[in-house]
């Protein structure tokens, strides 16, 4: 069998794993997808428990358009899949003075909330969405929609464009050229938390997000953020892709330079043409790969500091709250702090944002009746020296919980059903390296440049798929990962 129409062996079911099988199974590849877990999606999973649902994973979805290219490769309509339903307010924000803001698409109804804040941020919002979107017109087709970016690719970006984009400012810098308000500063700044990074470190260029979420809107999968990765599941297994779940990879195999195949946990060998890893780029270069391939780079991605992780709360409340939307967040009254104990202490906050998502106002079987399916999230360094979650997860739990107590949501004692997921679990679960949610930290402004390419620059054959390869983390990113690692190992076929 020659390689152009041997197996393609895919390692994880996540989202890029699985948008990277449609597309080489759409182009007439055979494709096998091996997945450690009891179920497709990778850190896009549910947990079913005592009459709740919950989804554990991502729990914002933006960027419509990426789902309904990726289905329209394959020939189909998203719509024939997934029900995508808009969700306003995009997100209910509590401040600790006591100030409540929902952040919406309806610009009327934003710039009243605004006004009431400082009169002069109308225009301020208005202008950072017009800079927001600016950016994303110059980088979108450099940094996201396109292959990895080289020094090259901005030949073809004019100079003054280039100026534009304020490739050396920080996200809080831009913001507070724009705005005054400290509420609405605060606002802004948490879109940095999208890819795991802090908005007083990442770049100015990170704003995009806000313009991906703000001006395009926030979407839910009527029956859960699980139905993605259940809809991607059916379309590729209607193509032919074979898909097996309780089957973790232990070794990639590589002869004279090039991946031949993957061992299974039980042993088994399976040969292949090509590999696409969908797994954390640094888990594959210390568990997948053999020690003398690249030593060198392996430990300089070990060496490299990551985006940060998450402390994660299902919980199964009784009683409802009808001053909650879908998603809320409570502030904090340090926002620099906060990010300084995960990047600079390497702890957990001291004083953390918590965000909520309640999927049950919108799905009222996913809790009982009554009751809602209470998603909590604190932001988290990945593991490291400084906490133990073993030992101190239980008093952040407490901390977490008062939290939500001094916003007048005292739960504690009204759950009824609970699981918690630390960085060490996530690491555990998903391969996660030191349990990063988006792989290498976008706190420094060339760090675009720097994060792994799809093609493994030091196996032929073998690809990268997910969010710490390009071009990042996030649902539509990892999508997109897929879409650029299947294309580049169609085109090294036919080059």
């Amino acid at each position: 069998m020659t390689r152009k129409t041997g197996l393609v062996v895919v390692i994880g079911a996540g989202i890029g794993g699985l948008s990277a099988a449609i597309r080489l199974a759409a182009a007439g590849r055979r494709v096998a997808v091996l997945e450690q877990g009891a179920q497709v999606g990778g850190k896009m999973s549910q947990v079913v428990q005592d009459g709740y649902r919950w989804d554990t994973g991502p729990s914002v979805i933006t960027m419509r358009p990426v789902f309904e290219e990726l289905f329209a490769a394959a020939g189909r309509r998203l719509e024939e899949y997934l029900t995508l339903e808009p969700v306003e307010p995009l997100t209910r924000y509590f401040f600790p003075d006591g100030t409540r803001l929902d952040a919406t698409r309806d610009l009327a109804r934003m710039a009243e909330q605004i006004a009431a804040l400082d009169a002069r941020d109308v225009e301020g919002y208005l202008d950072f969405l017009e800079y927001a979107a600016r950016l994303h017109r110059i980088t979108g087709p450099v940094f996201v929609y396109n292959q990895p970016p080289t020094w090259r690719t901005f030949l073809g970006v004019s100079p003054a464009d280039m100026m534009r984009v304020d490739p050396w400012l920080t996200m809080d810098q831009a913001i507070r050229r724009r705005v005054h308000s400290p509420h609405l500063r605060q606002l802004l700044g948490r879109f940095a938390t999208y890819v795991g990074a802090s908005p007083f470190q990442a770049p100015a260029t990170l704003s995009v997000i806000a313009h991906v979420e703000l001006t395009g809107g926030v979407w839910y999968p009527r029956g859960g953020i699980y139905q993605i990765a259940t809809a991607l599941a059916r379309l590729a297994t209607e193509l032919g892709v074979e898909i097996h779940t309780r089957t973790p990879v232990i070794r990639i195999l590589v002869e004279h330079g090039r991946a031949t195949g993957v061992v299974t946990a039980d042993g088994r060998t399976l040969a292949a043409a090509s590999v696409l890893a969908n797994v954390d780029v640094t888990t594959v270069y210390t568990q997948l790969l053999s020690p003398e391939i690249a030593p060198a780079r392996r430990e300089a991605l070990r060496r490299r500091q990551t985006s940060c992780s998450g402390y994660v709360l299902l919980l199964g409340v009784e009683g409802e709250h009808p001053q909650l939307a879908h998603h809320n967040i409570f502030f904090n009254r340090d926002y620099r702090r906060e990010f300084a104990d995960i990047f600079q202490r390497g702890a957990p906050p001291r004083d953390p944002t918590v965000y909520v998502a309640i999927t049950s106002k919108r799905d009222p079987t996913h809790a009982p009746p009554g009751c809602e399916n209470w998603f909590v999230l604190v932001n988290a360094p990945p593991l490291g020296p400084a906490f133990d979650w073993e030992q101190q997860g239980a008093a952040y739990r407490a901390l977490v919980l008062d939290t939500l107590a001094r916003y007048g949501l005292d739960i504690r004692p009204r759950i009824r059903s609970e699981v918690a997921l630390t960085p060490a679990d996530l690491q555990r679960l998903t391969g996660a390296w030191r349990g990063a949610l988006y792989g290498i930290s976008s706190n420094q402004a060339l760090n675009a440049f720097r994060r792994p390419h799809n093609r493994c620059p030091d196996v032929r054959g073998l690809y990268f798929a997910g969010g710490t390869t390009h071009p990042g983390g996030g649902v539509p990113m990892v999508t997109l990962s897929g879409k650029v690692a299947a294309e580049l190992l169609l085109r090294d076929e036919h080059g």
